[in-house]
């Protein structure tokens, strides 16, 4: 059975046909940048036309930088404020004439991983943080997700800790990869004292990179790179839009 993910970003929206038995890709992603500002009714037509370059027919999952709430919007992380308050859903169903499922970026990168990557058959407290423009967090608990966690805007030593420990902020100060390794030690230490999981999964595209810093971590728990890298968004939309209850 395959699904289609749509994975929306500050930068670009992006989307494939997902194998949902293996958790791969069945076509090359297209991508289309993120309008300017990524006001609502602008997001909403890229979606239609990333769901019509498949010819697509089916529902739909789709990613988004926000906390997510019955298909409404609560935040914007790196899209217009606009988006605060809208119902994502409808708009996005309108917009490609199909059953869309909208969940947490990070949570469907999570949800990814617990289904065919690093995450997968394990038990316990599983957290993955996402590393790119900020922190994204998703909480599992015995494989079911704990949705919105928010867990990258910690506070610590007076920051919010995606501003310090991000891959944004490693390439905006341009630290070695030892300075953010202390940084990124210092928030997942915090992490872990709070909620003591199991396993922490690393994603994001720096994941990729992860034996220039993993190695250099100071973490009691244990902490792995994702497998699904860049795909962990689209595939975990998928998953999530297979998975989501009919509604009327």
């Amino acid at each position: 059975m395959d699904g289609l993910g749509i994975d929306i970003g500050g930068s670009g929206i992006k989307g494939a046909p997902v194998d949902l038995s293996r958790g791969e890709l069945t076509a090359e992603r297209h991508r289309v940048p993120t309008p300017h500002q990524a006001m609502p009714k602008a997001v909403a037509k890229v979606v239609g036309e990333v769901a019509a370059h498949f010819s697509w027919d089916g529902p739909i999952g789709c990613t988004f930088p926000a906390v997510v709430k019955d298909g409404f919007t609560c935040t914007a992380a790196n899209v217009d404020e606009s988006w605060i308050g809208t119902d994502a859903r409808t708009l996005l169903a309108k917009a490609t004439g199909l059953r869309v499922t909208i969940v947490n970026d990070a949570d469907a990168a999570g949800i990814a991983e617990m289904g065919y990557g690093a995450g997968r058959d394990r038990a316990g407290v599983v957290v993955m943080i996402t590393l790119g423009t900020g922190l994204g967090s998703a909480v599992f608990l015995d494989g079911k997700l704990v949705p919105n966690s928010e867990l990258g805007h910690l506070e610590i030593d007076g920051n919010d800790a995606e501003t310090k420990a991000s891959d944004r902020a490693r390439q905006e100060e341009d630290l070695s990869w030892g300075k953010w390794a202390k940084r990124l030690s210092v928030y997942l230490q915090r992490l872990d004292a709070l909620l003591w999981p199991d396993l922490i999964i690393l994603g994001g595209g720096v994941s990729k990179k992860s034996s220039k810093f993993l190695p250099l971590l100071d973490v009691r728990c244990e902490v792995v790179p994702a497998r699904l890298l860049n795909n962990a968004g689209i595939v975990g939309a998928a998953l999530a839009a297979r998975d989501a209850p009919l509604r009327p």
